[in-house]
């Protein structure tokens, strides 16, 4: 019976509290392959157990699996007894007809009472192995690696080791509100915070009418992407061209883009306390524009009292662009838009920006009732992986 072996590794290291993120974990694989044809999932020693059903689509389970956070790796493997004899017979059979010029037996024996060694598990069945194929040995470069695992009660064989998402379960650090543009930075810091294991509800900041819906469009295709990860996703879209224009016809030029991020900062924080939310997640990286700098970023951080978890801070662009082509987020977040950022911005905004000065001309504003406005004609949209 062909099964998925999955195997974790920071999971692993939780001590007292590995049972929840095992369980969570065994959810999060559950709710990303429901509609594929598995029959269940079971814990099994620092593994998970996928069993599947007549005609499942192997193919589209191996994305999948391979995009849910807390994964190490997996391997399609066949089931057997524990026992030496019938181990290498399912072997033999299976690479029967099979066309490879080197091999390697690579044996992990969870069960240490099983009478052979690792070792000595290689050399039997390898001789086996190279009895019937023909082929040699080779430790290094094989071109066929046979995987066995001994378990107490099973044994499992299979031929490829696939490389998972790693981090940690989705939902086992809390949830998060994680401030999305239609650009390559944010769903990056996104994706980075979910592989901590947070729990995103997105929130898109435009300025529709004074600008087109691309960027509204945009954020609707990137946070598909990143549910893929999550499975159910919630998205607020927020119109922000009127709190922009109320600040342009108060605020001189230099301060006004420091202005937008902490009204966006305080928008972001009503809606994560509406969530439950426990902070804010941006793809601020340092430097990088001129309303990241040191001074300023200090200066918008003092508009929230929520933490604002900035995953990129340290990464400089082409970093950020490498992981966003990694993750599939790139060629969504390239396509050319009209976002709240390009509207109304100074030429020369203010890099060193002092927060006496800023919350003397914020005094000028209906910061309250602005902040409110962007709350209540916020669209919410929900979306699910798999749709």
């Amino acid at each position: 019976m062909l099964c998925v072996l999955v195997r974790y590794h920071e999971v692993a290291l939780k001590k007292g509290n590995r049972p929840y993120f095992v369980e969570l974990l065994k959810r999060n694989l559950a709710s990303s392959v429901r509609d594929l044809g598995f029959e269940e999932i079971k814990s099994l020693p620092g593994r998970l157990l996928l069993r599947l059903g007549d005609g499942a689509d192997h193919e589209e389970i191996r994305r999948r699996i391979a995009w849910v956070f807390g994964v190490a790796n997996f391997s399609f493997v066949e089931r057997t007894s524990p026992d030496l004899d019938t181990l290498q017979s399912s072997i033999l059979e299976t690479i029967n007809g099979q066309g490879f010029a080197s091999f390697r037996i690579d044996t992990k024996r969870a069960d240490k009472d099983f009478p052979l060694t690792s070792p000595e598990i290689n050399r039997k069945i390898g001789a086996a192995v190279k009895e019937k194929s023909g082929a040699r040995v080779d430790l290094k470069n094989a071109e066929l690696t046979i995987s066995i695992e001994i378990l107490p009660r099973d044994a499992f064989f299979g031929f490829d080791k696939i490389s998972g998402a790693g981090g940690l379960p989705v939902g086992a650090s809390g949830r998060a509100v994680s401030l999305i543009s239609g650009g390559i930075d944010s769903p990056v810091a996104a994706y980075r915070m979910m592989q901590r294991g947070c729990r995103l509800i997105f929130v898109h900041f435009h300025s529709a009418p004074y600008l087109d819906k691309t960027s509204q469009e945009k954020a609707r295709q990137l946070v598909q992407l990143l549910t893929r990860h999550q499975f159910t996703s919630r998205l607020y879209l927020v119109p922000f061209g009127e709190i922009q224009r109320q600040i342009v016809a108060t605020v001189l030029r230099p301060l006004r883009v420091v202005l937008y991020r902490r009204m966006m900062m305080r928008i972001g924080e009503s809606i994560a306390r509406r969530e439950k939310g426990g902070a804010l997640v941006t793809g601020e990286s340092l430097a990088q524009v001129a309303s990241q700098t040191l001074e300023n970023l200090a200066v918008i951080e003092k508009a929230t009292t929520l933490s604002i978890l900035r995953p990129l801070v340290g990464m400089d662009k082409q970093e950020i662009i490498d992981q966003a082509r990694r993750i599939g987020t790139f060629e969504t977040s390239a396509i050319p838009d009209q976002d709240c950022c390009q509207l109304f911005v100074p030429k020369h905004p203010a890099t060193k920006a002092k927060l006496a000065d800023v919350e003397n001309v914020e005094s000028r504003l209906d910061i309250p009732g602005m902040t409110q406005l962007g709350v209540e004609q916020a669209e919410r949209e929900e979306f699910s992986f798999p749709a």
